[in-house]
């Protein structure tokens, strides 16, 4: 069996009926796919992903992390459903059906996964009728955004035709231990761990005094910690009922304007987006706070030879956005050097040896101690974690088909929890960038206000770097005017 990781674990813990930690997100399919022949297509490449036939086995008394193992009831009829939006059949009733399906926590006693093959999509904006939608879930505790993307690359096609794949192999019958066999292997865990104590402080004194140094010899400002954002109204105690939506971009347009900042990156250029929606949002309400919000910026740390492993391999950056800057121009500008600053600090720390404290954390004194952080709502009791994450994963550049069929669009979504009401995953293909929202309907019901002000934000950046290009031009015209005379 292999154990989950103690970040895999941590979503677990953090789970609780009103807060489902699930990844997934809303597939668009162009052409009439038949759900015979979609069912028929997962089946046969269903064993290509472990995890997708493995479920979860507790340890008793919840001493340790659990395990994955192979399920021997597996039935991937528990897995794939079958809907049909109602008339008129529009992206309102896609959105909200995905919202509800995004709302629910998923049976632990199966592998924790789930599709819903939707039809019916007959007046959804610039999509071919007769096309169809997948909305997807995977429990975070076995996937993240980049294992996630892996998953999608292993069920898509660069062709219309789908490529050859082997067959599965025969099982070998996977004995699970008896109770008494698992209170061994997780006393061995508990006696094992001390050992490693030593070696996770040495990293971290030398994580300290990278730190330091880029402070106090390079002058070098520390990036925002956790418990320092300003309270918004989304970072507040969450319910059950989600909110979800998605704002398409041009990706040709949005990397166009980070040329307007030497060395901006897309990933500055989609944050100002996410910030000045942030901003407008927030001035509408009348609670936009003085300090600038702060961004958890999840980051990879997997390697070449690891990325195509399942499980959470990431660590974290925190991004204060600007939020208090009116120009665009000058809020990406500001952007920019935070990044910076935070990618800095991201080299010197270690962070895959520090995320080895997570295995210091005892399994079951995690999860109490989750629970009573939600049942007391003690995130109404002090400053924010962070204000939101933005997490932005890039796909490929070229069509995908699934079983013949083009991937029209593709958006994301990621879960929200107490004191932290609102993620924006970010997901790229072929030629379009989306951004989609999930929050709690308690603190965002006009989460679609939110996802306007997303469009709006881009169109006020292109605006603003146009009129600096136009500007910049007329000067250099001039000089050159000058210079000939």
């Amino acid at each position: 069996m292999e154990e989950l990781s103690g970040l895999d674990a941590s979503f677990l813990f953090l789970e609780t009926e009103k807060i489902p930690m699930h990844i997934g997100g809303v597939a668009i399919l162009e052409g009439s796919m038949k759900f015979e022949d979609f069912y028929t297509f997962i089946q046969d490449r269903v064993h290509l992903v472990p995890k997708l036939t493995q479920k979860l086995v507790s340890m008793p008394m919840s001493m340790d992390k659990p395990c994955w193992a192979e399920d021997p009831d597996f039935d991937l009829n528990l897995h794939i459903r079958r809907t049909k939006l109602p008339a008129p059949g529009s992206w309102k009733e896609l959105r909200y059906l995905a919202s509800q399906h995004f709302s629910n926590v998923m049976d632990r006693n199966r592998p924790l996964w789930e599709f819903i093959f939707v039809e019916g999509l007959d007046n959804v904006s610039q999509v071919p009728k007769g096309s169809v939608a997948l909305i997807s879930k995977v429990h975070h505790a076995g996937f993240d955004g980049k294992s996630g993307a892996d998953l999608m690359a292993m069920l898509f096609d660069v062709s219309p035709k789908p490529r050859p794949f082997p067959a599965p192999k025969p099982k070998i019958k996977e004995e699970i231990p008896g109770t008494m066999g698992l209170v061994a292997r997780s006393a061995f865990n508990l006696v094992t761990k001390p050992g490693k104590l030593p070696g996770l402080l040495w990293e971290s004194g030398k994580a300290a005094f990278k730190a330091g140094y880029l402070s106090r010899v390079h002058g070098i400002k520390m990036p925002t910690l956790p418990f320092s954002a300003p309270k918004t109204p989304f970072n507040d105690v969450v319910e059950q009922e989600r909110k979800w939506n998605s704002a398409l971009l041009d990706l040709k347009r949005v990397k166009s304007l980070r040329h307007i900042v030497d060395g901006a990156t897309l990933n500055d250029v989609v944050l100002a987006i996410c910030a000045g929606a942030l901003r407008r949002y927030l001035l509408d309400k009348g609670e936009l706070p003085d300090k600038p919000l702060v961004a958890m910026v999840p980051v990879s740390t997997r390697t070449e030879e690891e990325k195509n492993a399942m499980g959470n391999q990431v660590s974290a950056m925190y991004i204060q956005l600007a939020t208090d800057i009116e120009d665009p121009l000058k809020r990406l500008e500001k952007i920019h050097i935070n990044t910076l600053v935070g990618k800095l600090y991201q080299d010197a720390i270690d962070a895959r040896s520090l995320m080895g404290f997570a295995e210091m954390i005892p399994f079951g004194l995690a999860g109490v101690a989750s629970r009573f952080y939600s049942r007391t709502a003690l995130a109404k009791r002090h400053s924010p974690f962070f204000n939101l994450v933005i997490t932005n994963v890039p796909g490929p550049n070229i069509p995908l088909y699934l079983a013949g069929h083009k991937l029209l669009a593709n958006m994301g979504t990621a879960p929200v929890f107490d004191g932290m009401g609102l993620i924006l995953p970010v997901l790229s293909y072929n030629g379009t960038i989306t951004i989609s929202p999930t929050s709690s309907m308690n603190l965002m019901p006009d989460l679609d206000l939110f996802t306007k002000y997303i469009l709006d934000s881009a169109n006020e950046l292109e605006e603003a770097v146009q009129q600096k290009q136009t500007a910049m031009a007329a000067f250099n015209a001039l000089l050159n005017d000058k210079s000939d005379q």
